[in-house]
């Protein structure tokens, strides 16, 4: 049995909710219910209502102000019955079977006038006798019911106030059913009830089909119908003609016209009047719905014509609705498939490998660092894995939902720089065609991690550190104040402290930056790691190139044990990649490893004239002296010298500026 709550706030009715068993629902203050009462004397959960045992039965969920039917307030459960008005602070809800029986108010000597003039248009129909010609009397292109008409028109219309209130609870119910086949049911009970007919379908074109279709190649999605009669199939002239002219049609007095009537499995028809309206989508025709009578006593009229047409629109809308819907929910689970993907991808990432002392001494502060909003500072030399540490920081924290940003300080100037940082609007300098976000805005709610920290000039210093103070900043170029909820987590392979004592570096950026300083060793400093990554890495690869390789031989194991990599995890992560592409044997070997001779940082004979010779000098002094001579023997091939010395070319740069570097006169001539 059909059941509604009209609700009524205040002298207004506003709103009309369909009870459907099998769905509780819920009354109260906020905006997860069902029904939604903005009233501080309403509860946040008040009330539910559900069906039990063929009963709406209706339930106080312990609310402060109460629940009230009529005057009498609900202790426990209350069996509803039809009429009744439930009372939750403002509001008033009329629980009815029939939407009509909602309206009190109305004057019953008005409901009985509704009632006389239908009946006094149903006994003005013409009947045609069954021995006159078959016409097709009435064909529409848009029905009235849809149509904004004053009160004047409607009060001449015949029928118009019954119709209109059995269209809008149709409406309703559509608008609510789960998938098309229910959309097509309810449609179809509704001209049943609604219109002089005793069987019909909704018939819709397969999503595959091309061009015009006839009767047979539509696909009968529900069909129903009373009286016992058994629904026929829709013929293909008239299907044709209202799939193609895209009117509504009603024929009367059918009977023996084998082109508007329909036939059963013995070719024998059956419809004494017929009534087919088109499902339109977008300008196009996508189905119709199919009515028909088979007694003569029983003939539709115009206004069901028209009643069919705007069920016909309404279906429309329905089935665009739901699938509309349906696409949504189909982006929605690709979208939420890409994004568990993409953070299971940077959770792996992020996933520090690593059994000895010192890298479960990094874990652990790290495990103590994340959950605060405190700045940190990461150091150690280049290639350790800083932004892996830094990642795992964002992912243990609060903000893991959050975006993570991360920018090379050294990577750029200081103009370009600014920009990234900050932002710039449109024409702050040649190329700026459109505004541009900053870093630091793309990553609000969420980390920014700037690399090479101790590369950035002192101009942007300044600004940097107004932002980590918690003022607000300015695009390059405007004018509008920019604040945001940024936790930063600054990495540098430099000293810091040296920089600061030599005027490079401000000192009160120093400390704000160095709230938290975690350190990570170099990979010589834990040689018991070294296998440990070395397989991690090479399970890696194997799965990205499909080779399968059993693993590394015990020699090759002894040699990366004994090797210092000088680049670190970086070096080892790029000679387990060129092993497993150039491995030609099932194992890993010692000629696979292509490993260099380089000394690390932390070598005393970065000289090799100073091995058996010593020198009085300072480190930069040999810092000079072994820049000068990497790129002497590389011919001042400056990418070649930047990967031997381990360093960033950028970084090069600066180095030989700095030392006032130049080629000497051998070099240039061979060049």
């Amino acid at each position: 049995m059909l059941a509604y709550l009209v609700i009524r706030e205040g002298s207004k009715w506003t709103d009309v909710f369909r009870l459907v068993e099998g769905r509780t629902v819920t009354i109260g203050r906020a905006p997860t219910n069902q029904i939604v009462i903005k009233d501080e004397r309403c509860s946040r959960h008040h009330a539910e209502i559900f069906l039990s045992e063929g009963e709406w039965i209706l339930r106080d969920l312990d609310s402060r102000n109460g629940t009230l039917v009529g005057e009498q307030r609900v202790i426990g459960d209350h069996t509803l019955a039809a009429g009744e008005i439930v009372r939750i602070a403002h509001a008033q809800m009329a629980f009815v079977h029939d939407l009509s029986d909602a309206f009190p108010d109305t004057p019953a000597d008005q409901r009985q006038e509704e009632t006389v003039l239908g009946e006094a248009d149903d006994d003005d129909d013409d009947v045609l006798e069954s021995h006159e010609p078959t016409t097709i009397t009435h064909r529409k292109g848009q029905t009235r019911f849809l149509e904004r008409r004053s009160g004047d028109d409607e009060g001449s219309t015949p029928k118009v106030g019954q119709a209109a209130t059995k269209l809008c609870r149709i409406a309703f119910e559509l608008a609510n059913e789960p998938d098309t086949i229910s959309v097509a049911n309810r449609a179809l009970e509704g001209l049943l009830d609604g219109t002089h007919v005793n069987a019909g379908a909704v018939l819709l074109v397969p999503r595959d089909f091309d061009g015009v279709p006839a009767g047979n190649d539509l696909e009968v999605i529900a069909s129903l119908s009373k009286d016992d009669v058994k629904y026929h199939r829709v013929s293909n002239f008239l299907a044709m003609m209202v799939m193609r002219e895209g009117e509504a049609v009603l024929a009367r007095n059918v009977e023996g016209d084998s082109t508007l009537g329909s036939r059963d499995s013995q070719g024998e028809i059956h419809a004494t009047s017929v009534l087919c309206a088109p499902i339109r989508q977008d300008g196009k025709v996508v189905g119709l719905v199919h009515m028909y009578s088979t007694k003569t006593e029983l003939v539709p009229d115009p206004d069901d014509l028209e009643f069919s047409l705007a069920v016909a629109d309404n279906v429309a809308l329905a089935l665009k609705t739901l699938e509309r819907q349906q696409e949504l929910a189909e982006n929605l689970n690709v979208t939420q498939g890409e994004v568990k993907q993409l953070r299971r991808q940077l959770g792996a990432a992020s996933e520090i490998v690593g059994t000895s002392p010192l890298m479960f001494q990094v874990q652990q502060e790290v495990s103590r660092a994340a959950p605060s909003r405190a700045t940190i500072l990461i150091r150690g030399e280049s290639g350790v894995g800083k932004e892996l540490v830094a990642r795992s920081v964002h992912y243990a924290s609060p903000r893991k939902k959050g975006p993570f940003v991360c920018l090379n300080c050294a990577a750029l100037s200081e103009t370009l720089l600014e920009s990234e940082l900050f932002g710039h609007e449109r024409g702050a300098f040649t190329g700026a065609t459109d505004r541009k976000i900053g870093k630091f805005e793309a990553a609000g709610q969420g980390t920014l991690m700037l690399d090479e920290i101790g590369e950035m000039s002192p101009t942007i210093q300044a600004k940097f550190l107004r932002v980590l103070e918690g003022h607000p900043f300015e695009r390059v170029g405007g004018s509008n104040a920019i604040k945001v909820d940024v936790r930063v987590i600054a990495a540098t392979n430099r000293d810091l402290e040296k920089a600061v004592a030599e005027g490079t570096f401000r000192r009160d950026l120093y400390f704000r930056l160095r709230v938290v300083e975690i350190t990570v060793p170099p990979l010589r400093k834990r040689p018991e790691d070294i296998n440990v990554i070395a397989q991690h890495f090479l399970q890696s690869y194997m799965a990205d190139s499909g080779r399968k390789l059993r693993g590394f031989t015990a020699e090759a194991r002894d040699q990366l044990q004994q090797y210092r990599w000088p680049g670190n995890v970086r070096e080892l992560k790029n000679v387990v990649e060129r092993a497993v592409v150039l491995a030609r044997a099932d194992y890993v070997d010692v000629d696979d490893l292509n490993l260099s001779n380089l000394a690390t940082v932390g070598d005393s004979a970065i000289i090799p004239a100073t091995l058996n010779t010593y020198e009085p000098m300072t480190l930069a002094e040999v810092e000079r002296r072994h820049i000068q001579a990497t790129l002497r023997q590389t011919g001042w091939n400056k990418s070649r010298t930047a990967r031997t010395l381990g360093i960033e070319r950028s970084t090069l740069d600066r180095k030989i500026r700095r030392y006032g570097l130049v080629p000497d006169v051998d070099t240039v001539r061979e060049s």
